[in-house]
């Protein structure tokens, strides 16, 4: 089928999930025309249940986009963690002071809801979208970069120019080899992932007004409700003995198997166990991060979410970051006189937070797997916490500015080389992955 001839645009956008389309979004909000190229055959998100914490759902609010989405998804009462091992509370967040403290609700919502309310709002704006774009080739051109199309793609061979090309290509992104050498940090950990009907979760005894994780011994589970209560999302997580003993050169392997997710969750509560036979068994997802870097820019190509810093889930902030970024940069774009200075901002501005939050991820999938008396000593601290202790997240769900010019955690400039955050201490930890 043959495309028809569209302007060229002033901005590319490699990938289109969720940290793609809203980077769209938010640059055709500031005026410019964005083309998305999607390598698959047709827009889409697999998974089931996301957290957006306020430092996101502000951002939503911005884009006139909050309300769709709280009819779309729930607002939990409370973020409750409990012992996976007696099944004990240990701590909780009130949601509810939560939002009164940040300005901005917590919701939770289905995966396919968000990326479809992110689809339609670049429809409605007129964002070129397109699928079947494979693009396995990025360069930069003399007023502008140039992406290269799979051979065996829609278009075959064909290249696409633009003055930025913003590479939201994934864990695996192409566009990151050009500025490191790395491959992604498998951790061992597995996500077995599934949804139910909520009249299921309340014959099981579950909290259906709450996001509820149980911590235990190289696992964790979690719950909450979807979709205005209809539906109970379930995520349980697991180190795989397999893949801890895979020696480097033996390749991916058979790991984190559904025999490995039932012996992990053998020694947990009943309520842990009366969900596990309702996950997803037909699929899993490995989990890997990967080590921050603080370069994103290479001449006009710009990384954005899981391609600059694609982090484990414990905190619940993968998706909420790339939506940051696009936020960020459409910002830096609308008050820059040039490319090159709003590419400039948005590395210095973004890159150190985000090394923040892929290394605090990790230790807070540290602390939640502590077994043994380390475990016992995590449990009292967590215990004799305050409720009303919100050090841990401020700097996370704080007020974040709606100009580049203000001083704000999202916009403040912060020097690349300062010393790397300390992990949290147990008496601080809460948020569910």
């Amino acid at each position: 089928m043959r495309l028809p001839i569209t302007p060229r645009p002033d901005v590319i956008v490699v990938g289109g999930g969720i940290g793609g389309l809203s980077a769209a979004f938010a640059l055709t909000r500031q005026g410019r025309r964005v083309r998305v190229l999607e390598r698959s055959a047709e827009f889409g998100e697999v998974g089931a249940g996301i957290q957006l914490a306020p430092n996101c759902t502000r951002i939503l609010a911005e884009y006139g986009l909050l309300g769709a989405a709280t009819r779309l998804g729930v607002l939990p009462g409370a973020m409750v963690m409990k012992d996976a091992l007696d099944g004990t509370e240990l701590t909780r967040l009130d949601l509810r002071d939560v939002e009164k403290r940040y300005g901005s609700p917590y919701l939770v919502i289905h995966r396919g809801d968000l990326h479809a309310l992110f689809l339609r709002a670049c429809q409605d704006a007129g964002v070129d979208l397109r699928t079947d774009a494979h693009v396995t080739a990025y360069e930069n051109t003399r007023d502008g970069a140039r992406v290269t199309l799979a051979a065996d793609g829609g278009a075959a061979g064909s290249t696409h120019e633009a003055p930025l090309v913003i590479a939201a290509d994934g864990l695996h992104s192409v566009a990151r080899k050009l500025l490191v050498d790395d491959q992604p940090v498998n951790s061992a950990y597995v996500a077995y992932r599934g949804t139910i009907p909520i009249a299921t979760a309340r014959d099981n005894g579950a909290a259906l007004d709450s996001v509820v994780v149980y911590i235990g011994p190289r696992c964790h589970f979690v719950q909450y409700p979807l979709r205005g209560g209809e539906l109970f999302n379930q995520v349980a997580v697991f180190e795989s003995g397999k893949a801890r003993s895979l020696r480097e050169g033996d390749g991916d392997g058979d790991w984190g198997t559904p025999d490995e997710l039932d012996a992990a969750f053998a020694p947990a509560c009943q309520a842990v166990r009366a969900g596990l036979p309702h996950m997803w068994r037909d699929r899993w997802w490995r989990m890997f991060d990967r080590d921050p870097i603080s370069t994103w820019v290479h001449g006009n190509i710009a990384l954005l979410g899981d391609a600059a810093h694609p982090p484990l889930q414990y905190i619940a902030q993968g998706a909420i970051m790339a939506i940051e970024d696009g936020y960020v940069l459409a910002r830096h774009a609308a008050s820059s006189q040039t490319t090159a200075q709003a590419l400039r901002a948005y590395e210095q501005v973004r890159a150190e937070h985000c090394r923040r939050v892929l290394t605090t991820s990790r230790a807070w999938g540290q602390l939640w797997h502590l077994d043994g008396d380390k475990r016992l000593r995590r449990n009292a601290i967590l215990r004799a916490r305050d409720p009303r202790d919100y050090s841990f997240v401020d700097w996370l769900y704080g007020p974040t500015a709606l100009t580049p010019d203000q001083e704000a955690p999202m916009f403040q400039p912060v020097p690349l080389d300062a010393a790397p955050a300390r992990p949290l201490s147990t008496q601080r930890a809460v948020t569910a992955g």
